[in-house]
């Protein structure tokens, strides 16, 4: 994997200035090239301009080590320097990683390479890359591709073939069992069949990975717009139930058909995973994929129906696991944790009492709660009339009804006579259920009602 890669995904409308980082490359490869050194654009840079994409991040592949890039760039982090890659710092502040072309010994750890040796040639540095669509070179100089392992072919073919033996590669890095799946997901391409076929036998494997790079594959798939088509090929490889169990143990878990008549909670997920945009927030589409995660567990057939008593509090109990294991920051596994408990609370908001309403309406990050519902209830029954009564609700409250300013302080309370201590969280969130119930507006209002509701 390149060093630009390695860095949290970037959605290509996100970055403006695509164009000024793609003449900065140039002049990065210009420069190598007026040393004396061979240069190239290499990568995914290469395949995305192929397919008609404009390219965010560039990598430059050359035959100058690491010493010589650094001489000839000023400004540089040399943080892959052992392994033959320097960081450039073009103005546009969208670094271009550079790397000698390399030779990799065996990887005794699924990742690193136990040794390497600088190559010679461009064609021996590009025989020790995951797949061939990522194995192009390009000479911005000249305007030509150099294509030692047929990905042209494979561009036009819409395959996802890995370079050389699949299973060597993903003996190498077995972060490539998962790119494989989100490369094919994110271009609508088929996985090669020799390639399917080493990942279908090498999945339990993806689990020498750290935690980190397996989430931040799992995040790319969930959040690069082809969300349902990635879990899909998770699933039929074996990757799901290697780095999501919880999610795997959703397929064939029935539902009650009169309120969810698509089918499975598995059925369900998918569809509403098929609904995420490319750039939708990694906390939302957690969500959405471990909503239900609680189900299975839960499942009961009942008189009357199939039920899943408390499945929403077993769901948060789950992915907030999920969340730690795959070492998600704390405040997004805070979001997803409160996502999945509360996507019930929704059938109950038409009546719930003002305050409760309100409190539930001013939970950080609303908007993900109220769009999990949304694709909840549309990927289901259908019946979207809850979504636009909190709709209404949002737009009929100012926000200084949902907090409304505090009208009696602890200072208060003391120049009132009472003692400082428990009693004084009890008086002020009875104050704030007042306010919310629309009972109480004004400050001596509230000294008032505090002295009858709480005599001496």
């Amino acid at each position: 994997m390149s060093a630009r890669e390695q860095q949290p995904p970037a959605a290509e409308q996100e970055f403006p200035n695509a164009a000024e980082a793609e003449q900065e490359a140039r002049a990065v490869v210009h420069s190598l090239q007026a040393a004396g050194h061979e240069a190239y654009w290499a990568g995914g840079c290469v395949r995305d301009r192929l397919l008609g994409r404009r390219p965010v991040d560039y990598d430059v592949a050359t035959s100058a080590v690491p010493e010589e890039v650094m001489r000839l760039f000023p400004r540089y982090s040399a943080v892959g320097a052992q392994f033959g890659v320097v960081l450039v710092h073009p103005p546009s502040k969208r670094d271009v990683a550079v790397a000698t072309f390399r030779t990799e010994g065996a990887y005794a750890d699924g990742r690193h390479p136990g040794q390497v040796a600088y190559a010679r040639a461009a064609r021996e540095d590009v025989t020790r890359r995951d797949f061939t669509i990522n194995g192009l070179l390009y000479d911005p100089e000249r305007e030509r591709v150099l294509d030692y392992v047929g990905g042209q072919a494979d561009l036009e073919r819409r395959l996802v073939r890995a370079i050389g033996d699949p299973a060597a590669r993903f003996g190498e890095d077995r972060l490539r069992l998962l790119r494989a799946v989100r490369f094919a997901a994110r271009f609508g391409f088929e996985i090669e069949t020799e390639t399917w076929k080493a990942i279908r036998e090498n999945a339990a494997q993806v689990t020498e990975c750290s935690p980190e790079r397996i989430r931040d594959e799992i995040i790319k798939m969930l959040t690069e717009g082809r969300a349902r088509r990635a879990f899909e090929l998770l699933e039929a490889s074996g990757l799901l139930a290697a780095v999501l169990p919880e999610a795997q143990r959703m397929k064939g878990v029935e539902q009650p058909p009169q309120f969810h008549p698509e089918g499975d909670v598995w059925t369900h997920t998918l569809l509403m995973l098929a609904e995420l945009p490319a750039g939708a927030s990694p906390t939302l589409a957690m969500g959405v994929l471990l909503h239900d995660a609680g189900k299975p567990a839960t499942f009961r057939r009942a008189p009357d129906r199939i039920r899943f008593d408390q499945h929403a509090a077993v769901g948060a109990r789950i992915a907030a696991g999920v969340s730690e294991r795959l070492r998600l920051p704390n405040a997004q596994k805070e979001q997803i944790e409160a996502l999945v408990e509360n996507h019930l609370r929704f059938i109950d908001a038409p009546r719930m009492k003002p305050s409760t309403l309100k409190r539930f309406l001013r939970q950080p990050q609303f908007d993900e709660h109220l769009e999990l519902h949304r694709l909840d209830c549309k990927m289901s029954h259908g019946d979207l009339s809850t979504y636009e009564f909190i709709r209404g609700k949002l737009a009929e409250l100012a926000p200084e009804e949902l907090r409304p300013p505090r009208l009696v302080s602890g200072a208060d309370l003391i120049e009132l006579g009472y003692a400082p201590g428990p009693l004084f969280k009890e008086i002020l969130a009875g104050v704030e259920e007042e306010q919310l119930e629309g009972r109480l507006g004004e400050r001596q209002q509230a000294i008032e009602w505090v002295k009858k509701s709480w005599p001496k």
